[in-house]
């Protein structure tokens, strides 16, 4: 299964992880939406960006 990951937050003013984390999902800039596999180091990206994403089922 896949999960949909938007972009709803800005990274500006972001720690340094935070917005690398971002960049390794594919999202650059809010609105950004991208698909990932659901799987255990997907989940803890989405663990430590949580705040700034909104998650969905693919």
């Amino acid at each position: 299964m896949a999960k949909n990951i938007k972009l709803v937050k800005s990274l500006i003013g972001r720690k340094k992880d935070q917005i690398a984390t971002a960049q390794s999902l594919g999202l650059r800039k809010v609105g950004d939406v991208t698909t990932q596999p659901d799987n255990a180091q997907t989940q803890g990206k989405l663990n430590k960006i949580s705040h700034l994403i909104e998650v969905t089922e693919a």
